[in-house]
């Protein structure tokens, strides 16, 4: 078994180079299947995820090769066959499969997508785009079968802003006949991005960043080649390490308005920070004043960036209040924040954190990915020594976490015991 042993209170100082978004590749590898042709994605982060994504890849006879931050997909030779549960249950973006193989082939087979265990994750507004779009449903226990005649574009009402069924409807209805309407459709930086490959490939697709998305569908796209905005969900978890441990540490290659919601808060609780085109500069040397906080859709405060920033509010002087809006099971974090020291109280969707109290070193268990982010940060600021399991979860999503944190001061290593 793998963990992750980190020896706290360690200044940290120099520079962290941001890694290509996560939730953007898990979009955008899946989405080159729609055309016939190559396509070359560079600033690929070197995460479990992408291997995933790169092994469900061939086993549809996909070509790809993967170079230094950087994948190469050809679909000449693509087929389409039923994707077993032990590479849809990996992770939650294999949905996205689902979504390409029924607009090129208008059939589709495949069991329920996996991820982190955060709570619910229905995919039931993805299932509703799909039977608008011209899709026939049928569910065997967790299998999924899907087929249409014909794909023809629709008005989709999404009744939640859901950022999978927004990418989904997408994926679909570029191919599909006619127009397509998304209405209260997700704004996230990552869709932006899945828009902006996808008109490269040669869709038609207006809206990009608003919540009703429009989409005149076409007969084919081709091949392209992409770069990925940076992670703004990373770039907030050093940013937050930052602002406790920092001295002067840069955060580069990051876009300022995608973490808007987070620095606006942070400069709120007092926190030294310097924002610049591209990057930002933050000093852990000023107090943190305590806060209430709440997640929403973007540009709201990320849900994903909720569990990391509790441990901050650990140190912020007074009386905070976190709400989760998102996900009903995401303070699966908060027992052992409270076992290395932590005084957090849960009451359903909200958490109370008294602070500061000083963190000790123990030995906690990543339960999902950010979870494994939030107890890392705590771990970083804890006395003594830490000892991280389960940190697949944390390398899912963080790419060389490890190498990062090592060349800014951090004494952190991965060992097998």
């Amino acid at each position: 078994m793998k963990v992750l042993q980190v020896t706290g209170n360690q200044k940290l100082t120099g520079s962290i180079r941001i890694s290509g978004a996560k939730n953007s590749a898990v979009a955008l590898i899946p989405a080159t299947l729609l055309s016939t042709g190559t396509t070359t994605i560079c600033n690929i982060p070197d995460i479990l995820d992408i291997d995933v994504l790169e092994k469900t890849l061939e086993y549809l006879n996909v070509d790809v090769k993967r170079a230094s931050g950087s994948i190469l997909i050809d679909t000449t030779n693509l087929e389409n066959k039923p994707i077993p549960e032990e590479l849809s249950n990996k992770l939650r973006a294999s949905y996205y499969f689902m979504a390409v193989l029924l607009a090129r082939f208008k059939h589709v087979e495949m069991y329920f997508p996996g991820g982190c265990q955060i709570g619910s994750r229905p995919i039931d507004q993805t299932l509703k785009a799909f039977r608008l779009l011209g899709a026939k449903i049928t569910e065997d226990g967790c299998l999924f079968k899907m087929e249409a005649d014909e794909l023809k574009g629709a008005h989709i009402p999404l009744d939640m802003p859901s950022v999978g069924a927004t990418v989904n409807a997408i994926l679909v209805g570029v191919l599909a006949k006619g127009e397509t309407v998304i209405t209260n459709a997700a704004r996230e930086p990552e869709i932006t991005d899945l828009i902006d490959m996808l008109t490269k490939m040669g869709a038609k697709i207006e809206g990009a960043g608003t919540t009703t998305i429009t989409i005149e569908g076409v007969e084919s796209l081709s091949g392209t080649n992409h770069d990925i905005i940076p992670d703004r969900i990373e770039a907030g978890t050093y940013t937050i390490i930052g602002a406790l441990l920092g001295n002067y540490l840069k955060i580069d290659n990051i876009i300022p308005e995608h973490i808007k919601a987070l620095t606006d808060k942070l400069q709120e609780m007092g926190a030294n920070l310097e924002i610049h085109s591209d990057y930002l500069i933050i000093d852990s040397q000023n107090k943190l004043k305590a806060t209430d906080i709440e997640t929403h859709e973007y540009p709201g405060f990320a849900t994903d960036l909720q569990q990391p920033f509790t441990t901050l509010l650990t140190q912020a002087k007074g009386l905070s209040h976190l709400s989760e809006n998102i996900y009903e099971n995401r303070f699966m974090n908060v027992p052992y924040l409270n076992k290395m020291g932590a005084s957090i109280h849960e009451d359903g969707k909200i958490i109370e954190i008294s602070g500061p109290t000083k963190l000790k070193g123990k030995t906690v268990k990543a339960t999902d990915l950010r979870a494994g982010a939030s107890l890392l940060v705590a771990s970083l600021i804890a006395d003594g020594e830490s000892e991280i399991q389960n940190i697949e979860h944390l390398l899912r999503g963080y790419e060389e976490i490890v190498e990062k944190l090592t060349n800014v001061g951090a004494k952190i290593e991965i060992k097998e015991i």
